[in-house]
């Protein structure tokens, strides 16, 4: 109803523009308005207008969020108009003369219709853009607008000014602009709002604003603000000191008859300073859409991404199986209601082959996400028989169901401790990532070995910002409780990726392996992550964003490297080869790998070895995976003293 009332505006407008350039111009036609010639000369041009402006589009912008291009348009299209009208004139003159009628009134007419034609819309777009709509449809807000500070570009500035107007109710108003660009225009205006800071003044008028007025409630940084503001973590301080929210503007939604800016909380993993790797969504899409996934450890942090992630890609079906009921119970709340028809949950335990089997069987899934473990390193080295039974045991229980069953991709998820493993932990993801490159490479129909059906790859990747029990979730808990802030090593490093990252890497990587032919395929993959982040920065921007100040309000202490723990963590070995994949920021892994038969004789020796409950030769047994070359070279126990003497 709305367009159409705007149709039927604007070929009245356009009448109306007729009639102001005959008066304007002082033109008498030769014929009657209400005559024949009259009444057949106004309908074609109303027809000939609404053809033109639908075929220019006029009808498809949303005029409350209209801009210069569209009335740009709405230019270009009256003087379409003008001239196509001027042609059938010629055309009508060149066999009936029309007295009256010449160039000068085209001339008149172009700039009148352009005039009425846009004057509504741009009175509209005045309405809207301001209280006065409110109160003129009765929908005034009583309560207090708040007051926003926006911290970014002036382009991005005068995109969320536009649409904090048109909000309704409105949700914030934006008293000031804080841009980012160099010799910006201070104390200039951008639809009203003026330029109140420039860097490299941000933080000191931050400051003014936070301890000078009580008004201000939201800090909005502007997209991408973390990586261009050397001062970002700082403004976050003290926006969140003086009780400020803050936010960061992430785009637009909804962007129809409602328009809406999408503004998400700054946690800590924005401050992380490196690029976030771009998702590939409809290729992942492409992979996940329709297929049944099982996600093993579909509980824990990885495991319930990936959960999420595959129903919104359109997984057939979703089940997860996970020994914690607690965790399944809160998978549950963590999951939209409109997913809960295409998710089951399973409580197994991964080890436990009959029960795995069953699952399998049953659920007969596509894809298997094997995320179950254990993974906290100095409780493992006191916990090691859980360690090798989840991590080690877990993995090949599944991995050969998943083969036994003509499972199509089997998936484990790794992590950069078992690169040169001096922990529990590190020594039995390698193990894991040795079990699954194995079978990855042993020919199908041998004996023991995988189906032709199955893949089977490994996702090795650093630690994830915020997931149970990482650094992040304990330095939360400190910083809450007043500190200290526990650290080992002031040295410490450590690669970092958020949750999303490390889900969409998993699925990437699982389609390109889906993709890639035997023999042209690799048994592990890895993300290019950056540089290593200090653990004390990690620790210091954490206690800023709190709005104390590290090491006065909150102190840090250094306790010391604990057992199996290392100071730099690495992401490949000096024997493997990264190999450039056609997707940024993702590797594969080129290395020589055990044979499986090499793998069933050291998982043989760490069975016999965990009955007798021997730490140390259990670990001897183990270490027989750690390199591929030594577990070919050397039958396990000539390779326990080293090993051995190093792991304990």
């Amino acid at each position: 109803m709305r367009r159409a009332f705007i149709m039927v505006q604007d070929v009245v407008m356009v009448l109306v523009a007729v009639a102001l350039s005959l008066v304007l111009s002082r033109s008498d036609l030769s014929f009657g308005a209400l005559s024949t010639e009259g009444l057949v000369t106004w309908a074609g041009i109303v027809v000939i207008s609404h053809l033109l402006f639908r075929y220019c589009g006029l009808y498809t912008t949303v005029w409350r969020f209209a801009s210069t291009p569209d009335f740009f348009n709405i230019l270009k299209s009256c003087a379409i108009l003008t001239f196509v009208l001027y042609a059938v004139s010629l055309f009508v003159r060149s066999f009936q003369p029309v007295a009256g009628l010449n160039e000068r009134q085209f001339i008149v007419f172009l700039l009148v219709s352009f005039t009425v034609i846009s004057a509504p819309r741009l009175f509209y777009r005045f309405l809207r853009d301001g209280a006065s709509w409110g109160v003129l449809s009765g929908k005034a807000d009583t309560a207090r607008t708040k007051q926003a500070l926006f911290v970014g570009r002036l382009g991005e500035a005068d995109l969320i000014i536009r649409f904090t107007r048109t909000a309704q109710p409105p949700d914030h108003t934006i008293a000031g602009i804080m841009a980012t660009e160099h010799g910006a225009p201070l104390g200039t205006r951008i639809q009203g709002v003026p330029v109140v800071a420039t860097r490299p003044r941000l933080i000191d008028v931050l400051e003014d604003y936070a301890s000078g007025t009580k008004s201000l409630d939201l800090l909005i940084f502007g997209s991408g603000a973390e990586h261009e503001i050397e001062e970002y973590s700082e403004l976050v301080r003290v926006a969140r000191h003086a009780d400020i929210a803050v936010v960061q503007f992430a785009g637009l939604s909804q962007l129809g008859q409602e328009g809406k800016l999408v503004l998400d909380a700054v946690e800590m993993e924005t401050i992380l300073r490196r690029p976030t790797v771009p998702s590939d969504i409809e290729r992942i899409g492409a992979f996940v859409g329709g297929k049944r996934v099982l996600v093993t450890g579909g509980a824990g942090s990885i495991g319930r991404m990936l959960v999420k992630r595959s129903l919104e890609l359109g997984a057939e079906a979703v089940l997860v199986a996970d020994n914690s009921e607690f965790g399944i119970f809160q998978l549950s709340q963590y999951i939209d209601e409109k997913h809960h028809d295409r998710l089951k949950v399973r409580i197994v335990d991964v080890a436990d082959r009959r029960q795995m089997t069953r699952v399998v069987t049953e659920f007969k899934p596509d894809i298997i996400f094997h995320a179950a473990a254990l993974k906290h390193v100095p409780l493992l080295e006191e916990n090691w028989e859980s360690a090798i039974q989840t991590n080690v045991f877990g993995t090949l229980v599944c991995a050969e169901v998943a083969a036994k069953c003509g499972v199509a991709q089997f998936v484990m998820v790794s992590s950069d401790k078992a690169v040169d493993p001096t922990s529990v932990l590190g020594m039995t993801k390698r193990a894991a990532e040795q079990i699954v490159s194995a079978l990855h490479g042993t020919p199908a129909g041998e004996p023991g070995g995988r189906r032709a059906s199955t893949k089977f790859i490994a996702v090795r990747f650093g630690n994830v910002f915020g997931s149970n029990g990482s650094v992040a979730t304990i330095f939360q808990a400190q910083i809450e409780a007043g500190g200290p802030v526990t650290i080992t090593d002031r040295r410490m490093t450590r690669y970092f990726m958020t949750v999303a990252e490390a889900v969409d890497l998993v699925i990437m990587s699982a389609a390109d392996a889906a993709s890639r032919p035997a023999g042209q395929d690799y048994a592990v993959y890895m993300l290019d992550m950056g540089k290593p982040v200090p653990i004390v920065e990690v620790a210091e921007t954490m206690i800023r964003m709190a709005g104390k100040s590290p090491y006065t309000d909150i102190p840090i202490r250094f306790t010391g490297i604990r057992p199996g723990e290392k100071l730099h963590e690495t992401l490949h070995g000096e024997d493997e080869e990264l190999v450039e994949l056609s997707i940024a920021k993702i590797f594969g892994l080129s290395t020589d790998v055990a044979q499986w038969s090499d793998v069933q004789t050291a998982l043989a020796a760490l069975q016999q070895e965990m009955k007798s409950q021997n730490k140390a030769a259990s670990l001897a047994a183990l270490a027989g995976l750690d390199r591929a070359k030594k577990a070919r070279g050397a039958t396990p126990q000539e390779v326990i003293p080293k090993t051995a003497g190093q792991a304990t």
